[in-house]
């Protein structure tokens, strides 16, 4: 595929109906988008009806979360509609695609509303957890814009991220798959994780935690291993510089530090009135070093069927709360080093 190359929705929804979530004869599929997903929309509709499976399209108009918030009363901040919790519990799986008109469409919503309505519907998304579950993007022109490309060349990038560049994206992914698993074996036995670059020393301990294969089966597409360090083992400085946006707010030189175990502090940012807000005190108060889950990623540049990693780089997001225990008779195999 040439750069520029437009993205096929069809092999796409063939990756996401078969690879990612392997639907079943007479499944009920839930499917999230905006409009704009119109042309993968269709295909998936077109994949599940093929493998004798329900699909049940949610599709929002563009701008319309951005309203929902804006108008929603206590009713709906605090609580949630009764059919929502019972598609979830019915539905056998889930696909969700990013596909916005504007990235930064809730910049100007009061980030504590956002909060009250997640924390609402935590037992919507619990619901969702327990079942197989995929989320990908549709190459829009804001999210195009914001990766600084033309839509034709973020087109092709993400149909290059997803594999489907490839004679057999499924062949590739399992190659990838493999590869992980190679870090997967070699990381289980770690103890600590020390995270060193200029702005950077940090040490998270990950002893007895479980690595995960992240093989583009949940989050299409993906290509990384990660695991939750230990809630309150956190030590040092680490300074993020890759931009990120959350709630269409653009964040970037992120540098909180931990001076020991049990503290924290960071350089205030233009994301501070979001994250304050999103999570309850308890996990997001100043002092907390819930510090979330360490990443490895492989950069790499492809050329044939796979990637060729070229560098690896530790990475750490913050994740708070989560745990990842140890595999039930799991076993790791010798190790030196941190």
């Amino acid at each position: 595929m040439s750069a520029g190359t437009p993205l096929d929705p069809a092999r796409f929804a063939d990756l996401l109906v078969g690879y990612c979530l392997d639907v079943k004869e007479g499944e009920e599929v839930l499917v999230r988008a905006t409009t704009l997903a119109e042309p993968l929309l269709l295909e998936i509709q077109r994949a599940v009806l093929e493998r004798d499976a329900w699909p049940l399209l949610r599709v929002e108009l563009p701008g319309s979360t951005a309203a929902h918030y804006e108008h929603a009363r206590d009713v709906h901040l605090d609580g949630f509609a009764e059919v929502s919790y019972a598609e979830a519990k019915k539905a056998h799986c889930q696909i969700a695609i990013q596909a916005p008109e504007n990235t930064r469409a809730l910049v100007g919503i009061d980030p504590e509303r956002l909060a009250r309505a997640a924390r609402a519907r935590k037992p919507v998304r619990d619901q969702i957890m327990k079942k197989r579950w995929c989320t990908t993007l549709w190459p829009t022109q804001a999210n195009a814009q914001q990766a600084g490309m033309n839509l034709g060349a973020f087109q092709a990038f993400v149909a290059r991220a997803l594999f489907l560049d490839q004679p057999d994206p499924v062949r590739s992914w399992g190659e990838l798959r493999a590869f992980q698993a190679g870090l997967v074996e070699r990381l289980e036995c770690a103890k600590e994780l020390r995270i060193q670059k200029s702005g950077t020393d940090l040490r998270l301990g990950v002893g007895g935690r479980t690595w995960v294969n992240s093989d583009g089966r949940r989050n299409m597409p993906s290509g990384e291993v990660f695991t939750g360090p230990h809630e309150r083992s956190a030590t040092g400085r680490i300074q993020f510089d890759v931009p990120s946006s959350p709630a269409g707010v653009e964040v970037s030189g992120v540098t909180p530090s931990f001076a020991t175990a049990r503290s924290s502090q960071g350089r205030p940012s233009a994301a501070t009135h979001i994250c304050s807000g999103r999570w309850p005190p308890t996990t997001a108060r100043a002092g907390s070093a819930r510090s979330g889950s360490a990443r490895t990623s492989a950069s790499s540049s492809r050329s044939g069927r796979f990637s060729s990693t070229k560098r690896s780089a530790a990475r750490c997001t913050w994740r708070s709360g989560v745990r990842t225990p140890k595999r039930a008779g799991g076993t790791s195999p010798p190790c030196t080093g941190t």
